[in-house]
């Protein structure tokens, strides 16, 4: 990629280079000189481990599917379940600017049509809430397509952590960067460094007008006549920084990418941004395996989450980020550890393939839960009986069996009086997805009384962290006043979401990410939403 111009001046920056790849397509397509500065070796961050599930109510391929919604219905929706938690304006331009961005994407046949997918909204009972979901998805598209381009795209989760060739074809979140890499690359307009970490804003008379950066060990300065966009994930992998914001909690079980240590926050932060939300994340329950990150965990198949006290505390089919929240709010109000859980099941899981070999999970590897390596490396426990693995994993033995008793009436009358297990859309979808191992009434539950019975240890992992710089609808920077920090942008993890402390339904981290990214080169452009 390649411009006209001098190398260390452009219209617009954009630091990272995951969903924040469609504001620099969005800027370059209508002819401005754009930068995209990544820190790693490798182009599309997070976004590139994800299924690129993007939740983006209105938009064209949910009208092709045939579903009533736009903004009018899931306003409602979004009011109910963020409150207060994130300004108004956000989520009235997230859903504003979602359809239309949709729109123009596809005008690229680099993007294609996006593709809707039945996924529920992930708070059933509230107004708006749509059962069939909002959720599209991107087209895979032939590694070969993007030639030279391929190699600079980062490789899928279960190459990098558990050495499985990615294979000829890029889906999900590698489908949309490349996808996007290859849209932004044919504009002309369009350049690309790998390696170029950020170091810190240039501030001129209260304006940011560049970056200053290293590049392959160089100290390197790019100046940005429209803005920068701060587009680089959050701090879930900063170690300390993370401890600092959180509480306690390391970045150890966290699905984020490596290189999202935070520079864009404390950048922004010495700039005299605001912030909030910092001590949010996207939630989800990590399952422990030897030798890796927990693998992320979209929802229970069989069996009962238990505490340290051996006693169930929530429907463990809750959509993820819920379900990592119920863990965070149960541990942090209870003298009762619940971090970890003991995920508590018998010899049916094992004997239902199916549920490990179809579920959406990390990592999409045949045979990766293999009973006796788990077994053998301590990970999973195993015993003939429940009173013994009680034993092997520290709870009460007679709060286990009572646990374990009560779940089992349960499933045999088919409804869960304790947490509702099986009644919402989520729930049910999980288990068209993975398979049922029971014949009882409700799919979701069923009995645990064939040994041998096994234990799995859960952890509270996240898909990244969730606060970040405060902005106006227009994406622009904020000061802790409510001014603006002229020529400064943020989206994605970056930026403080507009979903506030709650996940809508899947695809909100990517698909908000992608509208603010793509709102923040419509104002440096001067179109406006």
């Amino acid at each position: 990629m390649s411009g006209e111009e001098s190398a260390d001046s452009y219209d617009v920056v954009v630091v990272g280079s995951g969903a924040g790849l469609v504001g620099a397509y969005t800027a370059a397509a209508r002819g401005l000189r754009t930068l995209v500065i990544e820190k790693t070796e490798y182009v599309g961050g997070t976004t590139a481990y994800s299924g690129a599930g993007i939740w983006l109510p209105g938009n064209a391929a949910e009208r092709r599917a045939g579903i009533k919604d736009g903004p009018d219905i899931a306003r409602p929706y979004l009011d109910a379940i963020v409150g207060d938690d994130a300004p108004t304006s956000l989520r009235d331009a997230f859903l504003q600017a979602g359809p239309r961005m949709i729109d123009e994407l596809e005008d690229n046949p680099r993007f294609g049509r996006f593709v809707w997918r039945g996924v529920p909204d992930y708070f059933a009972d509230r107004p708006g809430s749509l059962p069939q979901g909002r959720t599209i998805f991107p087209q895979d598209i032939e590694r070969s397509a993007l030639g030279d381009l391929e190699p600079l795209v980062r490789r899928p989760l279960w190459t990098e952590r558990w050495g499985v060739a990615p294979g000829p074809m890029m889906t999900g979140g590698q489908a949309l960067v490349g996808r996007a890499l290859l849209a932004l690359h044919e504009t002309g307009n369009g350049t690309v460094l790998t390696n170029t970490s950020l170091e810190r804003l240039l501030l001129e008379d209260g304006t940011i007008v560049g970056v200053e950066a290293l590049h392959d060990g160089q100290r390197v300065t790019f100046r940005a006549r429209r803005g920068v966009l701060l587009a680089a994930g959050g701090y879930e992998r900063g170690g300390a920084l993370r401890q600092q914001l959180q509480g306690g909690f390391g970045d150890h079980w966290s699905q984020g990418c490596a290189g999202n240590t935070g520079a864009a926050l404390r950048a922004g932060i010495e700039a005299g941004a605001a912030t909030d939300l910092l001590e949010e994340a996207w939630f989800a329950p990590g399952l422990v395996v030897p030798h890796a990150r927990p693998v992320f965990y979209t929802s229970v198949w069989s069996g009962i989450w238990v505490n340290a006290a051996g006693q169930r505390y929530m429907n463990e089919r809750l959509p993820y980020d819920r379900a990592g929240h119920e863990m965070l709010r149960a541990h942090m109000t209870s003298d009762v550890s619940h971090i970890p859980t003991h995920w508590v099941f018998d010899q049916r899981q094992i004997d239902n393939e199916r549920a490990f070999a179809s579920l959406p999970v990390d990592p999409q590897v045949p045979g990766w839960f293999d009973v006796e390596k788990l077994v053998a490396a301590g990970v999973l426990k195993r015993a003939d009986t429940l009173e013994e693995l009680a034993e092997l994993i520290g709870v009460p033995a007679d709060a286990l069996l009572a646990s374990v008793e009560r779940f089992n009436g349960c499933a045999r009358s088919g409804k869960d009086e304790q947490f509702g297990r099986g009644e919402d859309p989520w729930d049910l979808m999980i288990t068209q997805i993975a398979g049922s191992h029971t014949d009882g009434p409700n799919p979701c539950l069923g009995v645990i009384d064939r040994p041998p019975f096994y234990a799995a240890t859960i952890v509270l992992s996240d898909l990244g962290t969730k606060g970040g710089l405060r902005t106006d609808e227009n994406a622009r920077v904020l000061r802790p006043d409510g001014s603006v920090i002229t020529g400064l942008y943020a989206s994605g993890n970056t930026m403080a979401p507009m979903s506030g402390r709650v996940y809508p339904g899947a695809g909100v981290p990517v698909g908000s990410s992608m509208a603010f990214s793509y709102i923040a080169a419509l104002d440096m452009v001067g179109e406006g939403r």
